[in-house]
């Protein structure tokens, strides 16, 4: 469908690929990743037909056509939502308008008349060709995505220019979708969804029916929407099947293969060496010195490509505080007429790793301010517990920071003792590396600075963290270390976040907000899903309702009814891999039987027995793992 051929890609002295070649077939679904500043969103551009090669070709067949959603900087205007999204259909609107006008042509002429039969043979295509393309739906399709993209049914009217950057990029987003072009291609797409909306998202993704390639530094986003993995890394493209887990797996894999082969090749090498300095002036090893020297020029050289650097820092623990960390007893947050939060009440406890979760604009953020002091109470009270320290990380933090200084002396001013090759490695953690420490923090970008400022709250960390938002403008590698961070932290945590994986592998409760109420969910946000379905009840944290009792034995007929459907999606997912595990290993034992029919030596034969036994011996696990997967997933259907 679309395809690179020997392409290369250069900014002013620093290469970006080189050589490099790539097949997009009709209905792949590939995930580009790579570290910031390799070149991916460039690859985007080259696809998008935006951006020329430097060398090589990008083909593309004859009426095959691409849609690009940049991470950010379309503007929209002119027109209400709905419209505007509704603007992608203009064809089909022009041809429902023909088809009107025939329509009134047809009532007014003679139906005998050869002039009606013309009239009639048009609308018949034209009609045709708009039941094809769904021409009676186009509303209900462009209501369905608005919906899913979290646009309430009255901001459908409202015009496009009123709206935030983040919801400029929603429309953006729901245009492409409608269009669905050949190739579908997606820069961060997930920036400035809320979790509900990236929750459509992938189930919009999985359905859609055309290629798509996405960069996101979304984990799990990844490992549920894509079936390839593509690296953009040392100038090069690096192919993977499965998701992003997958991928990291077979890296790691790939890696150990690559290594091995490098060591046998080098003892090889070593070999041919040291048996040509031996006899290389002895006439009577001429013949063999000659053959080796041959078999030596023939080699193709195996290269280790650099390790990536692993970068780890251990951020100081804070004093400990009381058992209870914060204790809210009926309060209300209204402004105006507009109650974000009503009577509510929860208490935090130390270790606490809280999510907050909601649509926009259901209050996750007024929470986080209450939280922080930030924002005054209309009514109820707030206590927080003995010792606490809160400290507030806002989505507009970098407004607190003095724009005169320099990043590396204004961290050192709050260091405690770290040397200067620990305030570096932190500041290359989030992405801030060689002269970039040496930048003023007035000429940095806003998400730089958002990054620098959760890099200097993490030095010196409370032991009440208030986070909200702090995984934006992070890409993969940085958001392990912050991950790892805090899951490291031994004081307490509420933090409000989009990332899916970031959620799952660091929050032990979730706040999920709406209507004014708080439900508190115990475990992760998987969790949180399994048990808004019916996996156990939940509290609502109002002061004059309790959650009504249910007998035990109708608990334990739902609990028999309801399957997490993200455990059954594991084991499918491990059942397909076995079965592919096991295909592999029958093919490589028919090779090993066929290669034993034709003798070469004892030596050689002994050895490929042996690999055969074992290779029968992987084939039997993995045909009883797959068997005993294969029950389970069949048990949790029924």
């Amino acid at each position: 469908m679309i395809s690179l051929v020997n392409a290369s890609k250069r900014f002013g002295p620093k290469i970006l690929f080189d050589g490099v070649n790539w097949l997009i077939t009709p209905q792949d679904r590939v995930g580009l990743v790579g570290a910031n500043g390799t070149g991916k969103s460039t690859v985007m551009k080259i696809l998008a037909g935006m951006e020329a090669l430097d060398g090589g070709e990008c083909t593309s067949q004859k009426g095959i056509t691409a849609g690009y959603l940049p991470q950010d900087g379309l503007q929209l205007s002119g027109r209400g939502v709905f419209a505007e999204c509704l603007s992608v259909f203009d064809r089909l609107k022009d041809m429902e308008r023909e088809m009107e006008s025939l329509l009134h042509s047809m009532a007014e002429l003679d139906p005998s008349s050869d002039e009606y039969h013309a009239v009639s043979d048009r609308f018949s295509q034209l009609d045709s060709e708009f039941r094809n393309h769904d021409g009676y739906a186009l509303e209900a399709k462009v209501g369905s995505v608005l919906t899913g993209l979290g646009f309430p049914k009255q901001d459908w009217t409202k015009r496009t220019e009123f709206f935030s950057g983040g919801w400029q990029m929603r429309i953006a987003l729901a245009k492409l979708l409608l269009e669905q072009p050949n190739l579908l291609l997606l820069d961060e797409p997930t920036n400035h969804l809320d979790l509900e909306a990236r929750n459509w998202l992938e189930d919009y993704l999985k359905g859609y029916p055309n290629a798509c390639v996405l960069i996101s530094h979304d984990r799990y986003f990844l490992d549920v929407t894509v079936g390839k993995i593509v690296e953009l890394w040392n100038k090069g493209l690096h192919f993977y099947t499965g998701g992003y887990e997958r991928y990291v797996q077979q890296k790691t894999e790939r890696r150990a293969l690559l290594e091995a082969a490098y060591r046998n090749q080098k003892e090889r090498i070593d070999q041919l060496e040291a048996f040509i300095n031996r006899f290389r002036y002895q006439a009577t090893k001429a013949k063999q010195v000659q053959s080796r020297i041959k078999e030596l020029d023939k080699i193709e050289r195996i290269e280790i490509p650099p390790d990536e650097k692993s970068i780890h820092f251990t951020f100081p623990q804070p004093k400990p505080s009381g058992r209870v960390v914060a204790e809210f007893t009926g309060v209300t947050k209204a402004y105006g007429d507009n109650v974000v939060l009503r009577d509510v009440q929860f208490a935090i406890e130390r270790g606490d790793r809280v999510a907050l979760v909601g649509v926009n604009g259901a209050g996750k953020s007024t929470l986080i301010k209450l939280l922080a002091g930030a924002e005054p109470l209309t009514r109820g009270q707030y206590r927080t517990g003995h010792n606490v320290q809160p400290d507030y990380f806002a989505q507009d933090q970098y407004k607190e920071l003095d724009v005169a200084s320099r990043m590396l002396d204004d961290l050192s001013s709050v260091a405690n003792g770290k040397t200067i090759t620990e305030l570096r490695s932190l500041l290359g953690c989030f992405l801030f590396s060689e002269d970039d420490v040496f930048k003023q923090i007035g000429v940095l970008s806003g998400g730089e600075r958002n990054r620098y400022a959760l890099a200097r709250m993490l030095l010196n960390p409370s032991n009440f963290l208030l986070l909200d938002e702090p995984t934006n403008h992070l890409d993969l590698r940085a958001k392990d270390v912050l991950l790892e961070s805090l899951q490291e932290f031994t004081g307490t945590v509420v933090f409000v976040s989009h990332d899916r994986y970031f959620i799952d592998k660091l929050a032990t409760k979730v706040f999920e907000i709406a209507g004014g109420e708080v439900e508190v969910f115990p475990g992760n946000y998987e969790d949180h899903l399994y048990r808004k379905q019916g996996g156990s009840p939940v509290t609502t944290l109002r002061e004059e309702e309790a959650a009504p009792s249910v007998p035990d034995s109708a608990q334990e007929s739902s609990k028999q009814r309801r399957v997490n459907p993200l455990k059954l999606r594991q084991l499918e997912d491990r059942a397909g891999s076995l079965e592919k595990a096991a295909a592999r290993l029958e093919a490589e034992i028919a090779a090993l039987e066929e290669r034993l029919q034709n003798f070469v030596s004892v030596e050689e034969t002994q050895q490929q027995m042996d690999l055969l036994a074992r290779r029968r011996q992987e084939l039997e696990r993995t045909l009883a793992d797959w068997e005993e997967i294969s029950v389970q997933v069949e048990e949790s259907r029924q």
